[in-house]
This record gives structure tokens, sequence and C-alpha cells, in this order.
């Protein structure tokens, strides 16, 4: 029997601004850590920039109409911040703004319902000159610019997402130093941390106080599925060390108003965590309407003795790197879990996402989820016809779509699925070499072809129905 899901769940595609946008230097935009990161030597492959990207600034209405045309029924984009207020500070630049108008009344032409995302990690370079994000003046200056954006915006979008991952903006911004601004430094990574929790807080008031009542206010979260390679007991406690860093750091001040004690006793060696204000988790701890969340592949971890090397640079798949992103957990070992990998190395295992939905839905009932990015790289290639095949992408959406009905028949809340990604795009510091669009961008000609994928997850966006079969 077909798989299917029911009336009202939400199919889309996400992109984020800086891996498609381009125009860095037009209609008064700045650079922002992502242009300063990607501009130094031996930051990204091939010394890729997001310069010019997929050039969606200048061809955002045939973006548009081809999402129209695969029946896409959502859309998460985010906003460029040094675009709409390229110092961080002070007015927002209208040609900014008109462009994400723009955007917006033609995806509600289309019938297309935005998603909007504040911050997918694109600071502008005078914030991080300021400090970034170890700063908590950094968390004001983010709520001053939902305010600028929920003005120009709140009549029309209704679903709004404060941040994207800040985990990875944390730890593999500050921490290890693969993701801009590229710096190594652990204590950094925690304040980061929490001043992107206090971010999200004051962002979510600043929401609430411009945007209409029917408006829905989330963050996007990727919360590792941590498994431990046997149960004893040192990779038991390796698991606990990771969920902590990676998840509870968030889920705890965010949805229960406390950062977890086992964390604070973790990271005691490095941070007293005096930058925690009285007020802060107040602050932080505001309604979500649902949650945001991001997976793409299991973390398996073990015990590992003092001072020896992590199994993969410590990077939680990330890269690899001399620096870890997991301050206080220097005695657990990241390990490659088996199975079929993507072109990013990352296990395809479908049970993951169940896994990670199911114990999300149960820890915080009532709360509604939506899977805000999930997929896969993929070797792809342009056929003699001009065609693009991707049956592993297809394999990998079916396997992933089928493990959030199994949650969803499992008691988890999930009510949409928002595919990554929807153009083949910048990605970050691996440049132009990983694609995981459901749509192929020639970059040199800018051409966009719908591979398979794209026609496979359109039959399932309009229909609701899973096939039993993957055949494209």
């Amino acid at each position: 029997m077909p798989v299917t899901f029911p009336d009202g769940f939400l199919w889309g595609t996400a992109t984020a601004a800086y891996q498609i946008e381009g125009a860095a230097r037009e209609g008064g935009r700045t650079p922002s850590i992502w242009d300063t990161f990607s501009h130094t030597p031996g930051r990204t492959e091939n010394g890729d920039t997001g310069d010019t990207a997929c050039d969606h600034f200048h061809r955002r209405a045939e973006d548009v109409a081809l999402m129209a045309d695969l029946g896409v029924g959502a859309y998460r984009f985010s906003v460029s911040w040094p675009r709409v207020q390229p110092t961080g500070r002070g007015p927002a630049v209208q040609r900014g703004l008109d462009f994400y108008r723009g955007l917006v009344d033609d995806l509600l032409g289309r019938g297309i319902r935005p998603v909007l995302t504040l911050y997918h990690w694109d600071l502008p370079q005078e914030l991080e000159d300021a400090g970034g994000w170890p700063e908590r003046e950094t968390a004001y200056r983010f709520a001053e610019y939902a305010s600028l954006v929920a003005g120009a915006l709140g009549d029309r979008v209704e679903m709004w997402t404060t941040l994207n991952e800040p985990w990875c903006s944390a730890f593999l911004g500050y921490g290890s130093g693969v993701h801009a601004p590229g710096r190594t430094d652990p204590v950094a990574a925690l304040r980061a941390a929490h001043h992107l929790n206090l971010a999200h807080g004051l962002g979510a008031s600043a929401l609430r106080a411009a945007l209409p009542a029917r408006a829905q206010v989330s963050i996007s979260l990727n919360p590792c599925e941590v498994r431990a390679r046997s149960e004893d007991p040192a990779d038991l406690d390796a698991r606990r060390r990771i969920d902590a860093l990676s998840t509870r750091v968030f889920t705890g001040p965010l949805l229960k108003g406390a950062y977890p004690a086992d964390l604070l006793a973790d990271t005691a060696g490095l941070t007293d965590w005096s930058f925690v204000r009285d007020g802060d988790l107040a602050a932080i701890h505001q309604r979500l309407d649902w949650l945001g969340v991001n997976y793409y592949s299991p973390t398996l971890v073990s015990g590992a003795e003092e001072g020896a090397p992590p199994a993969d640079g410590g990077n939680g798949g990330h890269g690899i790197t001399a620096h870890t992103p997991w301050p206080g957990a220097d005695r657990v070992a990241f390990h490659q879990p088996p199975g079929e990998r993507t072109e990013m190395g990352w296990t395809v295992d479908p049970s993951g996402l169940r896994d990670l939905l199911v114990r999300l839905g149960r820890e915080f009932p009532g709360l509604p989820l939506v899977v805000t990015e999930n997929g896969a790289a993929c070797d792809d290639k342009v056929s003699a016809d001009g065609s693009v095949h991707d049956p592993d992408r297809i394999a990998y959406l079916h396997g992933h779509l089928a493990a959030v009905r199994r949650a969803m028949e499992d008691g988890a809340d999930v009510r949409g699925y928002l595919l990554w990604s929807f153009l083949d795009n910048f990605e970050w510091a691996y440049g132009y070499g990983k694609r995981f669009g459901i749509v192929h961008v020639d970059y040199e000609s800018q051409a966009r072809t719908p591979k398979s994928s794209a026609r496979w997850y359109a039959r399932v966006a309009r229909s609701g129905e899973l096939p039993d079969t993957r055949a494209e």
C-alpha cells in the first residue's frame, strides 16, 4: 500500500540567501562574514565564493515560476541581513527590502507559501568586527533587524523562523573554524551559543510585537541523533556529552528555560557561564508555534582515552580540522556510521530522522514539528540529451519521507517537509563541488534543469502519497 500523508501537510523546498542570491555588491549590500571568509585563501574548496552563486537576485521570477511548475506548496528562503541592514545597525535599505517584497509577491501570486528565515549565517561583517556572536550586543542588533523585516513583510508572510542551525554558527564558526568567521576559541563558541539563544528570544519578542496575531514564530535547529557505539559506560557518557553540546544547549533554554546541568558541569573547566545574565533565560524561553528540524545523518560516538585524537577530527562529520567544535568533550571519539554514503560522506540512515522526530515529540508534547531541511548531495551529471537523472537522491528522499510518516504514526506531530535544496548552490566551505538541488544549475550559463528527483518530488507533493517504489 502507498504511504499517504494527511491533508494540509506542508510540502516545500528550501534555500539560503548567501548560497543562491549572488549580487554581492549590489543595492547597498555590504560584506557578510561569509563574503570575508570565502575570499580568504584556503577557506573554501577551489577558492569558491558566493559572489554570483545561482544569480537568484536577478533570476527571481524565473526561479519562482519553476517552483510553481513543480507544484511546490511552500518555499523556505532566508533574508540577507547585510542586504537589508548593511552595517547591522540603523535603518533598513529599502532597495534590499524591495527584493524580498518582490519575492514574497511572486510566491503568493503563484500560490506558494513563503517561509522566511531571518538568519542563515550571513552576519554583517561590521558586527563581527565589533565582536560577533560571542558578544551580547549582537543579539540586540538581531532583534532590531527582526523588527525591520517584520515591518516590511509581516502583512504577507505568516511563517517566520529566527535562526537556522545556531549550532553551526556557534561551534563551526567560533570553535572549529571551518565556517565563517573561522575563529577557533572554545569559550567564544559557548558564548556565541548563548547569545544566539538570546538573539532568538529577543527576536521572537520583536516579531510578535510587529506581526499580526496569525503569524507563526519558530527556529530551525539541527539536533544530532547521537548514537553510542556500544553500551559501555564510556560510550554512553560520550553520547550524553555530544547530545548536550549539539541539542540540549539549545532545546534546554529555548523550550525549558534552563541550560542542562550536565552541560554546565562538562564545560566548567572552560567557563563559569557568567555571560548568562539575570533575565536572559526568561527572554530566551519564548513560545514557539512550531520547531524546525534539520536532519541529514546520525552521529556515532564512543569514549576515547585522554589526549587521543577523535576518529573524524572531532568535527562531527563537518570536515577534518585540528580544532574541535565540541568544547568539554575531549574524551569523545567520532566514527563513521556504517552504510551507504552521500557525496558529503554522510551515512544514509532514515531511521535517524524517525528517532529524532519521535524523541522531540515525546520531550516537547504539544509542539508541532516541521522538517525544514533534509536532502542529499549526489554526483549529478547532465546526460547527452540534457536531462539529469539522480536515482540516488530519489531513494534518499523516499526513505526519509517514509521515516517521517513512521514518526507521525508513532506520535510525532510533524506538519511539513521542506526539501533541501531547491537549487544546486554554494555549499559553504565545500564551494560548488557538492550538489544538493533537485534543480541542476550550470554555474557558467546559469541554466536551470529540473532533475528526475524534482519531477518525483512534485508528484509526491501534489498527491500527498509516497509510491510503493522509488522509480522515477
